[in-house]
């Protein structure tokens, strides 16, 4: 039961990672956004590991992100500005 209650979370964390990791036209702006949201995902799943899963589920999580971010072109999947860009704001 306890298993379900913190991936429930977890699953929307993928969901806003997905949508996350494809902001962005440049190279950086994809890298940061899925880094960030690989690293909350994994850690949000590393939850029921305990303390440590939730440490190397981050780390796991942000460098699948980041390389996910790098390597997949703004043509397959492009969302826009991401939310931090002077572009997003006006």
């Amino acid at each position: 039961m306890q298993i379900k209650q913190c991936l429930k979370p977890s699953m929307g964390l993928a969901m806003a990672g997905l949508l996350l990791a494809g902001c962005g036209t440049n190279s950086q702006d994809r890298v940061q956004g899925g880094a960030a949201v690989g690293a909350a995902t994994g850690a949000g799943i590393g939850l029921v590991g305990g303390p440590i899963g939730v440490v190397v589920g981050g780390l796991i999580g942000g460098g699948v992100g980041a390389v996910t971010g790098a390597t997949v072109p703004p043509r397959d999947m492009n969302m826009g500005a991401p939310p931090w860009s002077d572009k997003a704001n006006k």
